[in-house]
């Protein structure tokens, strides 16, 4: 089956996600320099953000390998992992992480989610 450009391009922002996620568990970690990517708060419980930081990164590579073979099961995880990161995001944002230092995740996870429920995405995977 051919791989449509959307799908292609979905797959690799998912990728790009996860890495974010893994640099916002570092970052939530103390292990990366904040002065390159900005601070990072979770309500002083760095450790949770992190754990969660951390999960959302695996998923977010599990749904790319999905999404790359077509899989449909992939198409609702990215759905639903955009969704979840950008209630994740919010409430590290309530939680005192300036805007600034979320503004990569929020446009990857809002982007994934766009391209996520274009007609033709949908189509894709049988949706």
């Amino acid at each position: 089956m051919k791989r449509p450009f959307a799908v292609t391009l979905l797959a690799l922002i998912a990728v790009l996600a996860g890495i974010v996620a893994i640099l916002d568990t570092l970052r939530l970690l103390g292990l990366l320099p904040v002065v390159q990517l900005g601070p990072m708060e979770f309500f002083g419980q760095s450790i949770i953000g992190a754990i969660f930081a951390g999960i959302v990164a695996l998923i977010w590579f599990w749904a790319a390998a999905k999404i790359w073979n077509l899989d449909p099961q992939g198409w609702l995880f990215i759905v639903v992992i955009a969704v979840v990161y950008l209630i994740f995001d919010v409430v590290a944002l309530i939680g005192g992480t300036p805007i600034q230092s979320m503004a990569l995740s929020l446009v990857l996870t809002i982007l994934a989610l766009i391209l996520a429920i274009l007609p033709g995405t949908k189509q894709a995977f049988g949706q």
